[in-house]
């Protein structure tokens, strides 16, 4: 069996383009995406590999989903109760205080300001301001009531 799939994987860069995205369809149950011929190789000879070792990828990306559902569900039940809404990995925040723009990026695991790693948005708030702030309110997270509670 071994050779055989060798055989298969060796011989992709060799077939016509009909061909390999017919093979890609069989393989995929789809449409092979508008990439270059390299692209399909290494895609085929990858789930060729994936197949005949017995890995299907779509269970793996089912497991991973669920984990993903999983964690972020659990992460956003702990945030709710505290009524902040992080935004996702990569978002900007900016805020002009005293006519000087400052620029915040939200990273996995806390933030970036001026080249450092903060922790908390409070750090940073505390960092511009010279006073003890709520970062998610400094930057617009969430606005206080009418009662002054957050």
């Amino acid at each position: 069996m071994k050779n055989n799939i060798l055989a298969r994987v060796a011989a992709l860069p060799q077939m016509p383009m009909p061909e390999l995205v017919a093979m890609w369809e069989e393989l995929f149950q789809a449409q092979p995406p508008k990439y270059n011929k390299p692209y399909l190789v290494k895609r085929l000879a990858y789930r060729l590999q994936e197949i005949a070792h017995g890995i299907d990828s779509t269970i793996i990306e089912k497991r991973l989903e669920q984990y993903a559902k999983e964690s972020l569900s659990e992460n956003l039940r702990k945030e709710r109760g505290k009524g902040i809404h992080i935004p996702v990995t990569g978002t900007k925040l900016v805020r002009i205080h005293n006519g000087i723009e400052h620029r915040v990026t939200v990273l996995d695991r806390g933030f970036e300001y001026n080249g450092a790693h903060y922790r908390s948005l409070s750090h940073i708030a505390r960092e511009i301001t010279g006073t003890n702030w709520s970062g998610p309110m400094f930057f617009g997270l969430v606005r206080k009531n009418r009662e002054g509670k957050e």
